[in-house]
């Protein structure tokens, strides 16, 4: 079967995985889920198991060995079947435990809303209140209720939920205090909704996983708690069993008869972590960054998995400072697979700027983040295709080499700076950081660069923005910052990922400009990443066009310009308006792109062009040739001789 075949068929096979086979997919967290399965099970059938009274006594058969007759765990101290008292047990912790869990949760989490919702005095009030709860060591604070209330079971459930009421309120507080200042909530309290209907359909439900993670979490030491005060006498009271007063009893005789405490310290031990195992699972499976099928945190590289079966033609270097061959990017997320990047040709020659256009989803972005191994894993994949740098071949070089190189010979310029620089460093920090991470320099070396680099990139009082914090700064200047901190070590290669979407025109114009002029003074290439044709005219020479994950048109930008071959290219120049024309009519694209997970078998834009036959969604279409560094993967390219005009 063919490698589309195959991918056609993985991606057909189904949608994002469900919850519980996240779950699964996790070894200890199914592993915990198959033991507290069992345990739960067999306390909730306790009545209808044959087993022994877990209270009868029987003198003639005290302190058996586990596997006697009629007694598979052996006999405690009294005669009494520790089989039957252990499921008995179990089932008395595990109400215990859930029960002060939920009491706890309700309580703390109800007091954390209101107070991070109210704010203001409300607040001091409730979390001074807190704060005095808390101030006590939290087992001496539940002996102290136990010894006011009494002993006994019910009244060690009210002492465990107490002490643990601070632990949800904090948390929740905390949580509560950061949306209830987000715009969200602003537009709905100027929709005129009620502070309590706020904080049920605002804010409830964004910190409701939050309190079903914390719980499941949290179970595990209640009943921990539990065992403790039953073990000191102070919780289940004789002849009712728990495990921790079983603890409790097999201690007096641990030398004669280690069995009778072994087993409940054994069964505390599964149960606990179990219950934790589950509920760190529980936690993954519910954080949308690890629901990929994979419940393993993003690394430091993509994940390279090349097909053996590819030539070595591919892997091969073209003398360009920079070439991708055949470059082929997936992510996987369950059983389906998204083949972001399906085969990407590029080159870029030194002191030269290519230009990647496409609509947004087209695998621009994941194309230029592959280069440097950034598109995070999981759920993203290199699967096929070469990366050459100055000859080196990045996809078999280190983790340590591609180290060096990032932000050394090959350096990254994202959209949203206020996004990718730190909040809580000053700038010069932290171009500070970028330039002593690959030079030999001194703080004081490294802080005079800076300030000559924030000079270099028209930056006003350099000596004071040094000082400056990036929320102090406008929007064109954090760009401007960013740009230094990628030109700190004199990188070959610079890859601005839409770097100037989010500014507007005039300062847009001004970071053109300036990165056009520090390419041509610093002698470094850019991959320049955009969607707006606008942007390409004024600072790249040539142009790949990429729609679907692949290039459909590359050539030089003036030529593409003057005379677009691929009816996808001809539609991206309709929309950009131009000056002088205000009669031009600004066509949009109809229909939308396909998903990358089903692709069609023939041109991906055939069921968006204008121009399609039927042989076009039929077969796979090449990338040909159309002259001297001009290309595009169309069967009826835009030609007088197809009858189709350049000008549409």
């Amino acid at each position: 079967m063919s490698a589309v075949a195959q991918t056609v068929s993985r991606s057909k096979a189904g949608g994002r995985p469900q919850g519980l086979r996240l779950l699964l997919n996790n070894r200890l967290a199914a592993a915990g889920l198959v033991v507290l399965a069992l345990m739960i099970a067999a306390a909730l059938a306790a009545p209808l198991l044959p087993l022994a009274d877990p209270n009868a006594t029987a003198p003639a058969d005290r302190l058996l060995r586990p596997l006697s007759e009629g007694h598979l765990l052996g006999t405690d101290a009294l005669g009494r079947d520790i089989l039957s008292r252990l499921v008995w047990g179990a089932r008395v912790s595990l109400a215990v435990g859930i029960s002060a869990t939920v009491i706890a949760a309700f309580v703390g989490s109800l007091i954390g809303l209101v107070a991070g919702y109210a704010g203001g005095r409300t607040d001091n009030l409730l979390m001074r209140g807190i704060d005095m709860v808390m101030a006590f060591p939290y087992i001496l604070l539940a002996l102290a209720i136990v010894a006011v209330l009494g002993p006994g079971l019910l009244n060690a459930l009210y002492a465990i939920a107490v002490i643990n009421v601070p632990f949800f309120a904090r948390n929740i507080r905390g949580i509560t205090l950061g949306l209830s200042r987000r715009e969200f909530v602003d537009a709905a309290r100027l929709s005129g909704k009620s502070h309590l209907k706020i904080l049920t359909t605002e804010i409830l439900p964004n910190v409701l996983p939050v309190i079903v993670i914390t719980m499941s979490t949290t179970i595990g030491w209640m009943i921990l708690e539990t065992a403790g005060l039953s073990f000191l006498g102070l919780g289940a009271q004789p002849p009712q069993a728990d495990l921790g007063s079983m603890l409790g009893e097999g201690r007096k005789i641990l030398f004669n008869a280690p069995h009778v405490s072994i087993i409940p310290g054994v069964a505390i031990f599964l149960l606990v972590m179990s219950i934790n195992l589950v509920g760190d699972g529980i936690r993954d499976v519910l954080d949308p960054r690890l629901r990929s099928g994979a419940l393993t945190r993003p690394v430091a590289r993509t994940a390279i998995e090349l097909d053996d079966e590819e030539g070595p033609s591919s892997r091969t270097s073209g003398g360009n400072l920079l070439d991708v061959a055949g470059l082929r990017t997936e992510f996987r997320i369950g059983p389906t697979v998204h083949e972001a990047v399906g085969g990407v040709d590029l080159h870029l020659a030194g002191a030269e700027c290519l230009g990647i256009v496409g609509e947004s989803g087209s695998g621009k972005s994941v194309t230029a983040m592959s280069i440097m191994g950034l598109v995070p894993t999981p759920p993203g994949r290199i699967t096929g295709g070469a990366i050459t740098l100055k000859d080196e071949d990045l996809l078999a070089a280190s983790d340590e080499r591609i180290r060096q190189l990032r932000g050394g010979a090959v350096s990254h310029v994202f959209q949203d700076p206020l996004a990718t620089l730190h909040p809580l460093f000053t700038v010069g920090d932290q171009i500070a950081e970028a330039i002593t991470a690959h030079q030999p320099a001194s703080r004081s070396q490294a802080w005079k660069k800076a300030e000559e680099l924030l000079r270099l990139v028209r930056i006003s009082n350099p000596a004071q923005r040094l000082d400056a914090y990036p929320h102090e700064l406008s929007g064109g200047m954090r760009q401007r910052v960013s740009i230094a901190m990628a030109l700190a070590n004199d990188a070959d290669v610079l890859i601005a990922d839409e770097p100037t979407t989010a500014l507007d025109v005039t300062v847009q114009a001004q970071v053109l400009a300036l990165m056009n002029k520090l390419r041509r003074e610093k002698n470094a290439s850019i991959l320049f990443i955009t969607h707006d044709f606008g942007v390409v005219s004024a600072i790249c020479d040539r142009v790949a066009v990429m729609y679907a994950g692949k290039i459909v048109e590359t050539g030089r930008t003036s030529e593409i310009l003057a005379a677009p071959a691929h009816p996808y290219t001809r539609k991206l120049i309709d929309c950009v308006p131009v000056l002088g024309e205000p009669e031009r009519r600004l066509d949009a694209i109809e229909g939308l792109p396909p998903p990358v997970s089903d692709l069609p078998q023939g041109c991906a834009f055939a069921p968006r062009c204008p121009i399609a036959q039927p042989e076009c969604r039929a077969q796979a279409v090449e990338l040909a040739p159309l002259g001297k560094e001009r290309a595009a993967r169309c069967l009826y390219p835009l030609t007088h001789t197809t009858g189709v005009s350049a000008d549409g």
